[in-house]
């Protein structure tokens, strides 16, 4: 059973071709960069450049897995979360070459396939388990009994981990203003210069918060007068760890109240160095499964295996109404 994967949810365009037999065929991603001079992800030219890049994306990914639109037995595509108008170049796309291929159709929640993107790898991890899901929008802790059998343990209340990191990025004025900048400038940082507060951390409560945070950088920031490279290096470090070991302790605790011994990390800030050091330091290695770096971001493979997933499970759809979910809950 092959399942075709497209993703349009927010800056990066992919797709992907899953087989249940051999496993991942092929997957292309695009990554915009049109939105570096915001500041920011601006939705409308988001929605465009997926216009201009999915197809040929579609077209690639098929190339290289040497399928043909007869090989392919569903057309899964992301139906939310995420920006709207993104998320409709998707599903317009995947709906469309359903109905032109005679296939069902399978709307994917964006969130379940990041949860799913460590069963792409050769060591995937096997239910029960509890999933740590951080990503640019997301930061939730999830009880998994089986797949598709999930309870919500915690999650943000205001700014989500990897939202708190673009956010500093901007605030130290980072360049590119992406998460990935802080965690890299952080390595060059004097990990005893700053020490920064984490948050929620004082009760048993599995929730988030990270807005807070975010202030005492700017507050810190703005206290220091002409603030040089090692400057925000070493705020970047205390911010970075700051988030880091409030991350880990909510995950030791989740594991204790569940029972569990395995933990899933999955979502952009999954591929920071430094958090997949600490939990394995705390967990130990054999305890923590994550999908591969290229995985954690946004991409069609997950979307491919989500799919291949849910069509396993008798769920598809061969409608032509399009329907995106820009707030669907995973939970």
């Amino acid at each position: 059973m092959k399942v075709l994967g497209i993703e349009t949810s927010c800056d990066e365009s992919a797709a992907a071709i899953y087989c249940d037999k051999d496993g991942l065929l092929s997957h292309k991603v695009y990554s915009q960069t049109v939105h570096s001079e915001h500041g920011g992800v601006v939705p409308e030219l988001a929605a465009r450049d997926h216009i201009r890049k999915t197809l040929g994306l579609i077209e690639d990914a098929l190339s290289e897995a040497k399928c043909s639109k007869d090989d392919v037995d569903a057309i899964a595509y992301t139906a939310g979360p995420g920006l709207a108008g993104a998320l409709l170049v998707g599903s317009m796309m995947g709906k469309t070459i359903a109905y032109a291929w005679n296939k069902p159709s399978i709307a994917v929640n964006h969130m379940e396939g990041h949860l799913l993107a460590p069963m792409l790898e050769d060591s995937a991890p096997k239910p029960p388990f509890v999933a740590l899901i951080v990503s640019g929008g997301h930061t939730m802790l999830v009880d998994v009994q089986q797949i598709g059998e999930y309870r919500l343990l915690g999650e943000t209340v205001d700014d989500a981990a990897g939202e708190a990191f673009d956010k500093v990025a901007r605030l130290l004025n980072l360049g590119k203003y992406t998460g990935s900048e802080v965690a890299k400038i952080a390595e060059l940082g004097d990990k005893k210069r700053f020490k920064f507060p984490r948050p929620m951390t004082k009760t048993r409560n599995l929730d988030f918060s990270f807005s807070g945070l975010k202030t005492k950088v700017l507050y810190e920031y703005q206290s220091i007068e002409n603030p040089v490279e090692q400057d925000k290096a070493d705020i970047a470090w205390a911010f970075q760890e700051a988030v880091i070991e409030t991350l880990v302790k909510k995950c030791k605790l989740a594991l204790q109240d569940t029972r569990l011994n395995a933990l899933v990390l999955a979502g952009g800030v999954g591929a920071n160095k430094y958090l997949r050091q600490r939990l394995a330091e705390e967990l130990g290695d054999n305890s923590v499964f994550y999908p591969r770096i290229e995985f954690c971001t946004d991409n069609a493979a997950m979307i491919a295996y989500a799919g291949w997933w849910n069509l396993s499970q008798g769920r598809k759809d061969l409608s032509l109404a399009v329907k995106v979910k820009p707030r669907w809950k995973l939970v």
